[in-house]
């Protein structure tokens, strides 16, 4: 029997805390809440969550630092939630380690469907060779091992979201093709959902900068200009 993912929920109000923890409960995970940052940072390292969904604006620390703190102690995905809508803010919440951003209000049969979405990646990033061995994708001093999803660059670990870790796994899987934006998100998120237009274009400069690639020298993720992106690593 496979074992029960655990979600933690860090949100101050008592009322979406609450509608949080029994949607998730509803869709099969052990729910942890915690309703500040630093009481959820402290339950992270307790219950090992697989998923994180996190309030931007807690009342003891704002929610950009908390998701900084909580990447490096966790490749749980993480979704943030606010009721902040500007772009900046969205961004922000990308480059710092979020997988995903929803603005409040929202709408509980998409927060649900998106997680499902999350869910359904790594089993298809995790497939085993033609062999039956795990799959290993080797590019010069680039090891990237899909069962233990690492990363290696010059026989240093490369420390990935799951996110950057998935999009790193498509280019690499198929190193000549030229991936648009659109194909990428439904790739990735299995959805087509509005907005998140800049979402890849974030991920991608933070998978770039963990590669040592820069704006002018990309060698592992290269832009194709007005189409996409492609690996570079070939």
């Amino acid at each position: 029997m496979a074992e029960q993912p655990g979600a933690l929920v860090i949100e101050d109000s008592a009322d979406v805390r609450r509608m949080l923890c029994e949607l998730l409960r509803m869709a099969g995970f052990d729910v942890s809440e915690a309703a500040t940052g630093a009481q959820g940072l402290d339950l992270v390292g307790k219950v090992r969550p697989d998923l994180v969904t996190l309030d931007l604006m807690l009342p003891d620390m704002d929610g950009i630092e908390v998701c900084r703190r909580l990447r490096s102690m966790t490749t749980a995905y993480v979704i943030m939630l606010t009721g902040r809508a500007e772009e900046t803010d969205r961004l922000i919440g990308l480059e710092v380690g979020a997988d995903d951003y929803m603005t409040k209000p929202f709408s509980p049969r998409e927060l649900r469907a998106r997680v499902a979405a999350m869910f359904r990646r790594p089993r298809t990033a995790e497939q085993p060779g033609t062999d039956g061995k795990p799959k290993i994708i080797t590019f010069g001093d680039l090891v990237i091992d899909e069962e233990s999803r690492e990363v290696h660059l010059a026989g240093r670990p490369v420390a990935l979201t799951r996110t950057e870790f998935d999009l790193l796994v498509a280019l690499a899987s198929n190193p000549r093709r030229v991936w648009e934006r659109e194909t990428l998100t439904r790739r990735i998120w299995h959805t087509d959902w509005p907005g998140n237009d800049h979402a890849i274009d974030v991920h991608i400069a933070n998978l770039r900068r963990k590669l040592g690639d820069d704006a002018r020298s990309s060698r592992w993720v290269r832009t194709v200009h007005g189409v996409g992106y492609r690996f570079g690593g070939q």
